[in-house]
C-alpha cells in the first residue's frame, strides 16, 4: 500500500537513474550535511553523518505536502498532483539526456521543463524560497501557491541557451542533491545573504546558470542569453524582460550538444552541487561526496571566470527577431528576449549593438582560451555544425577579441 504521507522530493525514479547496476544491495552513500547532536549519558556527539541508504529512505519527509484542516488530513497534493505530474516526467528525462539533433518532439520538451520549473520549488529549500517570495507562512497556501505558480521558470528557461554536457569520459559521476535544480552566479558566494536560509540566485538574474543532473554523466546547463552575449557585465543585474509568468517560443536546432567534461570540470561542478544543497548529497561512491579534497584553492567566482558553465559562443547564433505569419496574411514577431512589438525596449538597437561588440569580443575570447575545437554542438541548415574552426575562421575569432576588448567594459 502507498504511503503517501512519506512524500520524497526528489522522486525515487530519478533518484534510480543514478544507481549503480554493478551495486548489489542498490544504495546510496548519503551525507547529511548538518548531522543532529546527540545526547547519551552526559555526552553529545554528532550522528554518524554518512548513511548507507536505498532511494525509499533518501531525500524524503513525512507530510511534507500534508494538507491540514482542523483534524483532517489530506495527501490529495501527493496523490493526485506530484503522481501524475511524475508518472509524465520520466519519459522527458529520458528523452532530454539522450537528446541528438535533428530531433524535436515538443511534448516532451514541453514535459520535462514543466517538471524542471516544479523540481526547484518543490523541495524544502525550494519550498522555503517560495515561502519567501510569496510571503506566505501558513503551509496549506504555501502548498496553493506552489500549484499556481508551478510554471515559474518555463519562459525564462526557454528562453535561455541550452547545453547537455556529457562526463563518461571523466572517470566521474555526478552528484545527487537535495534540490537538483541548481543554481550558480559568481556574483553571489554561498554565504551571500540572498543564499541564506534557503535562498538561492534568482533566475533571472543575468550571471545566473541552472544545472540540473539528466544521470550520473549527463548534465543540463541552461544559461541566460543576455550573460552569453556580455559576460563582462554584472551578474546581478536582472536579464532582459525578466517576468517569468509569459509565453516564450524555444529553437531546438540551438540546443549545444557535445560538450565533453573533463575529471576537473565534474569535481568542480560537483563542488558547486554540494555548496548549494540544502542539507543532503547522495552517490555510488564515497569519495564523490567530497568533492573540496579534489580541488586545491576554491574562490566560488573562478569558475565563472573560467566558463566553466558557459556555452560554446561560437555555436550561438545572433538573432534579433523572430517573425511568423498567419494564413490570413498577418504577421506577429519576438526579439531574443521574448518582447513583443508595443512591449517597451522590443528589438532595442541600442543594446543590440552593444551587445554585438561584447559578444564578438567573448567569442574571440573563449577561441583564444580553448583553440579552434568547438564545445558544443548545434544543428544548422539540415547539418550539425562543425566540430573544429579552420585556421581563417579561428584567426577571425581571435581578431574579434582585439577589436572589441575595449567593449567590455561597457555596461
Amino acid at each position: 500500500m502507498t504511503n503517501y504521507r512519506n512524500n520524497h522530493y526528489v522522486p525515487i525514479w530519478y533518484q534510480k537513474r543514478f544507481l549503480s547496476h554493478l551495486e548489489k544491495d542498490r544504495k546510496f552513500y548519503y551525507l547529511d550535511l548538518s548531522p543532529q547532536a546527540m545526547t547519551s549519558n552526559g555526552r553529545t556527539y554528532a550522528r554518524n553523518a554518512v548513511k548507507r541508504w536505498g532511494p525509499p529512505s533518501c531525500f524524503a519527509q513525512r507530510d511534507l505536502y500534508t494538507t491540514q484542516f482542523r483534524d483532517v488530513l489530506s495527501t490529495e497534493i501527493e496523490e493526485r498532483f506530484f503522481g501524475p505530474l511524475d508518472d509524465s516526467a520520466q519519459p522527458a528525462i529520458d528523452y532530454t539526456a539522450d537528446f541528438q539533433h535533428p530531433s524535436a518532439d515538443r511534448d516532451l520538451l514541453w514535459r520535462f521543463i514543466r517538471y524542471l520549473s516544479l523540481q526547484k520549488l518543490r523541495t524544502p529549500k525550494g519550498l522555503k524560497y517560495l515561502s519567501q517570495f510569496t510571503q506566505t507562512t501558513s503551509k496549506n497556501l504555501l502548498l496553493q501557491r506552489l500549484q499556481q505558480l508551478q510554471d515559474m521558470y518555463v519562459a525564462l528557461w526557454t528562453e535561455a541557451v541550452w547545453v547537455i554536457a556529457d562526463s563518461s569520459q571523466s572517470g566521474r559521476e555526478l552528484l545527487l542533491s537535495d534540490h537538483p535544480v541548481t543554481a550558480y552566479n559568481s556574483g553571489y558566494f554561498p554565504g551571500a545573504r540572498e543564499c541564506r536560509d534557503g535562498g538561492d540566485p534568482h533566475i533571472w538574474k543575468s550571471g545566473t546558470h541552472t544545472l540540473f543532473p539528466l544521470s550520473p554523466t549527463k548534465l543540463l546547463i541552461l544559461t541566460n542569453l543576455s550573460w552569453v552575449r556580455h559576460p563582462y557585465g554584472n551578474p546581478k543585474r536582472d536579464r532582459p524582460n525578466p517576468d517569468p509568468f509569459r509565453q516564450a517560443m524555444f529553437k531546438f536546432t540551438d540546443i549545444q550538444t557535445h560538450r565533453i567534461l573533463s575529471s576537473d570540470d565534474v569535481v568542480k561542478i560537483n563542488y558547486i552541487i554540494k555548496k548549494r544543497a540544502y542539507r543532503y548529497i547522495a552517490a555510488n561512491n564515497r569519495d564523490t561526496l567530497y568533492p573540496e579534497l579534489s580541488l586545491p584553492k576554491v574562490q566560488w567566482d573562478s569558475f565563472g571566470k573560467e566558463y566553466l558553465l558557459m556555452p560554446d559562443p561560437r555555436a550561438v547564433p545572433f538573432s534579433s527577431q523572430i517573425v511568423w505569419g498567419f494564413a490570413d496574411g498577418s504577421s506577429d514577431s519576438v526579439d531574443a528576449y521574448g518582447r513583443r512589438p508595443g512591449q517597451t525596449q522590443f528589438a532595442d538597437k541600442i543594446r543590440e549593438r552593444r551587445e554585438i561588440e561584447t559578444f564578438h569580443a567573448f567569442k574571440g575570447e573563449y577561441a583564444r582560451l580553448f583553440g579552434p575545437q568547438r564545445r558544443g554542438r548545434i544543428y544548422s541548415l539540415g547539418t550539425s555544425e562543425v566540430t573544429c574552426d579552420s585556421a581563417e575562421l579561428h584567426k577571425s575569432y581571435l581578431d574579434g577579441e582585439r577589436t572589441n576588448r575595449k567593449h567590455r567594459y561597457k555596461t
